[in-house]
């Protein structure tokens, strides 16, 4: 792997995205996509294989209806080669037999047997669009409804571009397996031993010589197969990060713009276009060289024909029209031929996919799941933690031996330095997060056992981030509600001092975000977010950095609607500015994952603690800066 010098160090490291990385230690092979240790090599092809069929019922009829189709499609097709050879030239043009001389009788029967072929083929092409459609359709939907019931802990380790590509590209893929792959793969099997049958019942020898390049061409499939699976691997994971590298450009476009590195980025999306170039390309030299090689020993079956074949005819071994009708049917044979030579390609490219989408499948939930959960349709909002101890890595705790008590009713203020796990402590908090070990309890019930939707009914969040869906306004405030009247959305946004501007946009509460130039600064799209959670009506309210990044005329208008919000709830406030949470019942002062201190503000600032020190750094920062603290 290429090596690059580090800024800092001065010493040479690898490239983050290096091709080296994330290696089976059984067979020394790349895992196809990092961080999940799936080997290529390793793997059970034929379990994987066995699992994919398994999905089939489903679509079995349609399959069927399918392979008969193109069954039907192939017995028709056997009737122009023996018209047109043995019917036409030994009989028709010879004068011999019942067709002798009835030239326009049998032009019209290879006619109606090709229009027949023509409406059967119609007929399977829209049988397999429905079929193909279908699949898609289920395949992504599965996938997509796997990823929704995850926790976060599986997406902390995923990127963005890998889910995407596993959604879209490898569940197109799959589909061609079904509804593509297999009837044509049974289809093509039969097809194969029904032409050989004939060619050996017309002429056993002739037929035996055609055949000699077959042992060679099933040895040919054998060697290719693992290199062409390994191949793709690494064509997957070079497309994954592509699209990673894509999707944080696209997300990150502002920053970009602001930092003046448009070059930068597209140095680094086209270090990782090479990189799939360079793949692809090398997939393409493989199979542009391997199957036309095998096609073509294949094709010297015509040879072998023209020349023994019409020696025997010149020496009245055998008949011109059996020579043209044996001919016909060794070209229909070449199709089903080719088409099992890209059955490697094919087989090892669905299998990859599969393999990625049965990974999302199979991934296993994080959080506990009662077998009889909870109901839980109204709670007080007491909240009780007993020696939570949580990270996000195995050994590295962000949190240690955390307990406390909160009332129903109580403004609970989570302070402390950055990294000191006081996002970590909500997250636990919403269940987003499962503790390493200790409980939390809601009203006494330990949070694990508690039914998560109604769970998810009682607890709300405003976040520092606030995330709006491509949409309308309405839509993304009736979100936390479906069904809400628009007399409870213009409610909720009146609340959150939102109402005013909604109504000064082109559209009003139908305006879309995204379109028509439409952006909405910070401090509006955390109103926004704040009517979500109006309209949500939660027992328990957690709100994180909800008045950063605003300014001061801003934070007073979010602050005002924050204020109504938390009137009867049991709220858990995190504020970049300390002063803002003076009216909070209490202060949890978190360091370095651990609950150091407790108190009101007044008390914790006699006390001269942490909180002390915290505090008046930040007064004497915003007076330099001429802020009202």
């Amino acid at each position: 792997a290429a090596l690059a010098t580090s800024e800092i160090t001065g010493k040479p490291v690898e490239e983050r995205d290096r091709d080296n990385e994330d290696i089976c230690p059984k067979c020394g092979r790349l895992y196809p996509d990092p961080g999940h240790p799936i080997c290529q090599k390793c793997l059970d092809r034929r379990s994987l294989t066995k699992r994919v069929l398994g999905m089939t019922p489903p679509y079995l009829g349609s399959i069927v209806v399918i392979v008969v189709l193109m069954l039907l499609s192939s017995l028709v097709g056997l009737l122009p080669p023996y018209l047109s050879g043995r019917v036409f030239y030994d009989q028709v043009l010879a004068g011999e037999g019942p067709l002798a001389g009835r030239i326009g009788l049998v032009v019209l029967m290879i006619f109606a047997a090709q229009l027949l072929a023509l409406l059967i083929n119609i007929a399977q092409g829209r049988v397999n669009s429905r079929v193909a459609a279908q699949i898609a359709h289920d395949l992504k939907t599965q996938v997509f409804t796997a990823m929704q019931r995850l926790s976060l802990k599986f997406f902390n380790n995923q990127q963005t571009g890998s889910l995407m590509t596993r959604v879209n590209h490898d569940a197109n893929h799959l589909q061609y397996f079904f509804h593509d792959g297999v009837p044509y793969f049974v289809v093509n099997c039969m097809r194969i031993v029904g032409v050989v049958a004939v060619l050996l019942a017309m002429d056993w020898q002739l037929a035996c010589m055609v055949l000699i390049p077959v042992p060679l061409i099933v040895v040919a499939f054998v060697k290719i197969r693992p290199v062409l699976w390994r191949m793709y691997s690494k064509g997957w994971r070079a497309s994954s990060r592509l699209n990673s590298i894509l999707n944080d450009s696209l997300s990150g476009m502002r920053v970009i713009k602001a930092f003046g590195t448009e070059d930068e980025e597209i140095e680094r999306f086209s270090r990782g276009n090479r990189r799939v170039a360079r793949v692809n390309q090398q997939v393409g030299n493989l199979t542009s060289t391997v199957f036309p090689a095998i096609s073509y020993f294949m094709s010297l079956g015509a040879l072998v024909i023209w020349g023994y074949g019409g020696w025997r005819v010149a020496h009245g071994q055998m008949t011109f029209g059996s020579l043209i009708a044996f001919t016909g049917y060794l070209g229909m044979l070449y199709g089903p031929l080719d088409f099992m030579t890209n059955v490697v390609e094919w087989w090892s490219s669905s299998m990859n996919s599969a393999q990625r989408i049965f990974e999302i499948i199979d991934s296993q939930e994080t959080l506990f799941r009662p077998e009889q959960p909870v109901p839980m349709p109204e709670i007080i909002g007491a909240v009780e933690a007993e020696n939570i101890t949580f990270g996000y890595e195995d050994g590295k705790p962000v949190l240690e031996n955390v307990s406390f008590k909160v009332e129903p009713g109580e403004m609970i203020g989570l302070v402390g330095r950055s990294g000191s796990g006081k996002s970590t402590l909500i997250n636990l908090i919403a269940r987003l997060y499962d503790p390493d070990q200790g409980r939390i309890f809601l009203d006494g019930v330990d949070l694990r056992e508690v039914d998560e939707k109604d769970l998810r009914r009682q607890v709300g969040m405003v976040l520092q981030e606030t995330f709006l869906f491509r949409g309308t306004i309405y839509e993304n405030i009736a979100y936390a509600k479906p069904g809400a009247t628009p007399e409870e959305v213009m409610r909720a946004a009146k609340i959150a001092n939102a109402h005013d501007f909604i109504m000064e946009l082109p559209d009003g509460y139908e305006t879309v975000l995204g379109e028509q130039d439409i952006n909405l600064s910070g401090g509006e799209r955390q109103r926004i977010a704040i009517a979500r959670a109006v309209l949500h009506n939660p027992r328990i309210l957690i709100l994180d950095e909800a008045t950063s990044a605003i300014d001061t005329e801003t934070e007073r208008l979010v602050q005002e609607a924050i204020e109504r919000l938390v009137e009867g709830r049991t709220t858990f406030v995190i504020a970049h500015r300390l002063s803002t949470l003076r009216k909070a019942d209490r202060l949890f002062v978190i360091d370095k994952g651990q609950l150091k201190e407790v108190g009101t503000h007044a008390e914790l600032l006699k006390a001269k603690g942490i909180y002390y020190k915290l505090f008046t750094t930040q007064r004497k920062a915003l007076a330099r800066a001429g802020v009202a603290s």
